[in-house]
């Protein structure tokens, strides 16, 4: 009975073995589908944009000088083409915007950031986070709301303008827009630093914004970089709230506080009636492939950067 009984458990033993290697066969597989999905979905993604971007080139013969530094807009919504379609305007609306939203969010959120890694107890860290990451959930109609609402009429009574409508309005709705993420980047590369260094700034005499100074940023630099340019790239898909107080003014603005307009607004709010396959609706395409390309060009950077970092440690 005894033998009997042993050579019971050792089938079973088996057959449990089996049994878990077929669950990891399934769940390899699996996930090996939904990896190569995704990647699929990405590639056509990026097909179809291309093929599109480009029909304002291949089919109604523009050049690519003429669509990147020209600032004659007039576009034939139809299929005969002919139509002007300079778009430097967009493009230099969208950097400024999003140039000075970064130079704007990057202090505030070094600070930010180290205040809650470094300063506070940790009793408390839970709840400035917890503060952070509802920033990070607010949807983007929110903040353009409150920017048309309260900021331009602030920025009109202040500055003595006609209205607020402007690159700074758009600017600093961007910045308070991608802030919480660069916070929350920033404070995660503070992390990383090895907690012996901050012990060995504290040998040797340091005090604690000495040890923030010359150890935590200079250490956590690469993570600082990386959150920047994740920042820089979401202002640079904002659409709504930047529209909402930019004003929309397809004309190169002649200071901070003139209205202006950017790519994604462009984009947004004239995609819907432009007709299907006319001149109109192709630079649409190919404005939105200029936004992907940047995109792409954000992700090498975001990589090179990493890329140094793990090279220097």
């Amino acid at each position: 009975m005894t033998a009997y009984q042993n050579t019971e458990t050792k089938v079973s033993a088996i057959e449990k073995k089996q049994n878990k290697r077929l669950s990891d066969k399934a769940l390899r597989g699996a996930i090996t589908c939904l990896g190569v999905a995704v990647v699929g979905l990405m590639i056509l993604i990026t097909l179809f944009l291309a093929f599109r971007g480009v029909e304002l080139f291949t089919q109604y013969h523009h050049s690519l000088s003429e669509f990147l530094f020209s600032s004659e807009w007039a576009p034939n919504d139809s299929m005969e083409g002919g139509g002007k379609i300079g778009s430097a305007v967009y493009f230099v609306g969208s950097l400024l915007t999003c140039g000075l939203a970064l130079l704007i969010a990057a202090p505030f959120s070094i600070t930010v950031s180290v205040f809650i890694s470094e300063l506070i107890p940790n009793k408390t860290k839970a709840f400035f986070q917890m503060l952070v990451e509802i920033l990070a959930g607010v949807p983007s109609i929110i903040y353009g709301w409150m920017g048309l609402t309260i900021l331009v009429p602030w920025l009109k009574n202040i500055t003595g303008r006609p209205h607020g409508f402007s690159v700074l309005a758009g600017a600093l709705v961007l910045a308070l827009m991608v802030l919480p993420t660069m916070i929350t980047l920033c404070k995660d590369s503070y992390r990383s630093v090895p907690q012996s260094q901050r012990l060995a700034a504290y040998g040797l005499g340091a005090t604690k914004f000495q040890m923030i100074k010359d150890v935590i940023l200079p250490t956590a630099k690469t993570g600082i970089f990386t959150a920047f340019i994740l920042g820089l790239s979401r202002a640079f898909g904002e659409a709504l709230a930047v529209a909402m107080v930019i004003g929309k003014t397809r004309a190169f603005p002649a200071d901070l506080l003139s209205p202006t307009t950017n790519l994604t607004s462009a984009i947004a709010s004239d995609m819907g009636g432009a007709m299907e396959g006319g001149e109109y609706n192709a630079a649409l395409w190919s404005m939105a492939l200029s936004l992907f390309i940047i995109s792409l060009i954000f992700v090498f950077i975001i990589g090179k950067i990493g890329k140094r970092g793990v090279e220097n440690d």
